[in-house]
């Protein structure tokens, strides 16, 4: 393909969200995006991408853990130039941010919901 007809592919939140269901929370098995972890998503025009995640607990010692795991999932995406991963508590986390999948996966674990 010729560089005049090659068309960059610029990463949809859909893809994003996608890639971050391969993050998970160590202690609750399931990933971030069920989990009801991930706040927002922004992506700009020249394909930088701003995630906003919260994390189950203000006192979780792997929040640096995750932000890291987040960046480099959605550093793979196709599109991505830059990803900043932004930490939040604003709201604190709940069981209601849980998916229906989500949801699912814990009552198969036997979390009480």
């Amino acid at each position: 393909m010729s560089e005049a007809t090659h068309v960059e592919q610029k990463p949809t939140k859909e893809a994003v969200l996608e890639a971050l269901k391969n993050v998970y929370d160590p202690e609750i098995p399931i990933n971030i995006v069920d989990l009801g972890l991930v706040y927002g998503v922004e992506i700009s025009a020249e394909g930088d991408v701003h995630v906003l995640v919260s994390l189950t607990a203000p006192t979780c010692p792997i929040g640096d853990y995750i932000l890291e795991q987040v960046r480099q999932a959605v550093q793979a995406v196709p599109g991505v130039r830059e990803v900043t991963a932004e930490l939040t508590f604003e709201p604190l986390w709940n069981l209601n941010m849980v998916s229906e999948e989500g949801r699912k996966m814990l009552k198969a674990m036997g979390f009480p919901l």
